[in-house]
């Protein structure tokens, strides 16, 4: 039924290569069947302006897309003077799921900026964004560490994220592209690796859906974020 041919319930095959570029503290290159995601966190010893003095940390993330990591050329947001208001909204959305996932008295402070590149898209960009972006990170984190410019371990748990959708009628995990511009009902999920909820975002694209199809997306949801945790795990 699916176009790819998986299951409801299956996943895209999901690989994270870590350490992928050179000068960033962590680094990972995700992906999520045919979307591929660059995520670097740069570390500097300084938090914003509106954190001086309250010694708390703060992690921050940018997203963009390269101009041809669709089947037509995009372009790109530098050449027309601002961000699209999509932009804004996922890197809002990657910021905030990740800092859930951190001690901010821990990190001291501090910033760190992940930054997210789409290389190739095919759905669930943000959701990739995320779930590599925790990896990077992770690494950035682990730096720190070893330096000892930070006493203990800053980051609470993993954190990842995953689609899920009403798709001809039934509910599935891990929307790919063709699913996702057809899906009468489309949803992100965000969780901690201990099953605690973040974020979900969830909208009728088309019909409206039921408490029990909600449900049943959730629990896809779940399991999709269980092979996310372990795939960075692998990665780590």
């Amino acid at each position: 039924m699916r176009p790819s041919g998986r299951k409801l319930d299956e996943m895209r095959a999901v690989s994270i290569e870590p350490n992928v570029t050179k000068h960033a503290e962590g680094s990972c290159l995700i992906r999520c069947g045919d979307t591929h995601v660059l995520c670097t966190a740069s570390v500097e010893d300084r938090p914003p302006s509106f954190l001086k003095g309250t010694g708390l940390g703060w992690v921050t993330a940018e997203y963009g897309m390269l101009p041809r990591a669709t089947n037509t050329r995009n372009r790109r947001e530098a050449a027309a003077g601002k961000q699209s208001g999509r932009t804004q909204e996922i890197q809002r959305l990657i910021g905030r799921s990740l800092r859930a996932g951190v001690d901010r008295v821990a990190l001291g402070e501090r910033q760190i900026t992940v930054d997210c590149d789409v290389i190739q898209a095919d759905g669930g960009t943000r959701c990739a964004s995320i779930t590599g972006g925790w990896v990077a990170l992770r690494l950035a984190v682990n730096k720190l560490i070893k330096a000892g410019d930070v006493i203990s371990d800053p980051l609470v748990d993993h954190v990842a994220a995953v689609s899920c959708g009403i798709y001809a009628g039934q509910p599935v995990l891990d929307l790919d592209y063709a699913e996702d511009s057809e899906a009468g009902t489309d949803g992100n999920f965000i969780m901690t690796g201990r099953g605690r909820l973040i974020e979900v975002q969830m909208s009728a694209e088309g019909s409206t859906f039921s408490r029990d199809e909600m449900n049943k997306l959730l629990d896809h949801a779940e399991a999709g974020i269980n092979a996310l945790v372990a795939a960075q795990a692998t990665a780590l």
